[in-house]
């Protein structure tokens, strides 16, 4: 994903190319389902979880399941298969082939719905595998070893899948509780590698002379924390032994964003989000190691990574892959700035309204759903038909 050196301070728009580019590269069908599909679940599940509606979703562990394995999976596949394509200069799937990875995953939408376990499962589980085969081709052929493990990491999200869904079956004696963290786990680690490669060279591109640096022992840590995080989940370690790795993940990571230099990317709306959703997963892993210890309870810790870090970093990455990928500039308009801002006041009430009145609990949920209902209905209107139609510079994509 190839970044200019300088960002233009004013947009400057060719002319619009007629024709119809959804099928063209993995970013245009994923984004927009992912967009879609993610403002109208939220809204649905907290009408249902304040009483306003029947029931969405059965229960807390399925809308879980539909943000990690619905939502996020989806962005995940849309940036990868065009990721890997500029990594590799291989074709990824386009055209026939990218319909039926997007009918493979809104089939799984659907049949999470239905009483059809299995074939919920199977379909479900069969998404990620076929994007992890979409990908390992042109890695294999262009010998990118660097990025092999993007694959494992899709084929362990398909296990996980298959194994909430067993859970929640009732096959085995697991919580569900615990493959969704296992998956939540394994997001943070895409999560942290993505941004750790792109959030210093898109600040210092963005902004020259930031000097955004990374320091080995730093990344060592912040990655490594993150690789135990997942093993003491796994293991279900002591609390304790969970607690300590989370808080020393905390530090890591926190000095990590430091050497980024956030604080001069406030002028730039196209970095400045990505440096506040990296900033949520210090925020979690700060929660989480709270929450081991039973210094705090719910699930705001878990909102912090999904709707802070997950719910910014994809918007921000969303935004800035579909600018630069349709040939427009890299500058933020209003109404990217606007979905910017709600994705973090939805994030803050939702997570900090009910730690600091349980009586705010409810009237956080619902105002936290509706601002990113608007958030990413922002995104719908401003990108279907930047995702729809060919680049305005002509080229393949």
């Amino acid at each position: 994903m190839n970044e200019p050196l300088h960002q233009p301070t004013k947009p400057e728009y060719p002319v619009e190319t007629p024709g119809f580019a959804l099928w063209n590269l993995g970013f245009r069908p994923f984004y927009l389902l992912a967009s879609l599909f993610s403002a109208f679940s939220v809204l649905l599940w907290a009408a249902q979880f304040s009483g306003l509606i029947p029931e969405y979703l059965p229960g807390p562990i399925w809308h879980g399941h539909e943000m990690i394995f619905g939502y996020t999976t989806a962005v995940i596949a849309g940036f990868l298969l065009t990721a890997v394509r500029a990594w590799t200069n291989q074709p990824t799937p386009s055209g026939v082939p990218l319909m039926a990875l997007a009918a493979l995953w809104v089939g799984g939408r659907i049949l999470v719905l239905t009483p059809w376990f299995l074939a919920a499962t199977l379909v479900n589980a069969a998404f990620p595998v076929a994007v992890a085969v979409a990908i390992a081709i042109p890695l294999l052929r262009a010998r990118n070893t660097r990025n092999y493990f993007f694959v494992g990491l899709l084929v362990l999200m398909s296990a996980l899948i298959v194994t909430v869904h067993l859970a929640l079956r009732g096959s085995f004696e697991l919580s569900p509780r615990l493959g969704l963290q296992l998956a939540l786990d394994v997001i943070l680690f895409i999560m942290v590698v993505i941004g750790g490669r792109v959030i210093p060279m898109f600040t210092n591109n963005g902004i020259p002379g930031t000097n955004a640096m990374r320091h080995p022992w730093v990344e060592r840590i912040a990655l490594g924390t993150v690789i135990l995080l997942f093993v003491a989940d796994f293991l279900q370690l002591p609390q304790a032994v969970i607690a300590m790795v989370a808080l020393i993940s905390a530090l890591a990571h926190g000095w990590r964003l430091f050497l980024w230099k956030s604080w001069r990317t406030l002028a730039t709306p196209l970095v400045w989000v990505l440096h506040a959703a990296y900033a949520w997963i210090v925020v979690y892993l700060l929660l989480r190691g709270l929450t081991a210890l039973d210094l705090l309870t719910g699930s705001f810790a878990a909102h912090a990574l999904t709707v802070g870090a997950i719910g910014g970093l994809t918007l921000g990455m969303m935004t800035r892959t579909a600018r630069g990928h349709t040939g427009r500039p890299l500058v933020a308009d209003g109404f990217e700035i606007a979905m910017f801002l709600l994705i973090q006041a939805a994030a803050i009430i939702r997570v900090f309204g009910g730690i600091a009145s349980p009586g705010l609990y409810m009237a956080s949920i619902e105002l936290s759903g509706l601002l990113w209902f608007v958030a990413f209905g922002l995104y719908i209107v401003r990108y279907w038909p930047v995702l729809a139609r060919p680049r305005l510079d002509g080229k393949p994509g």
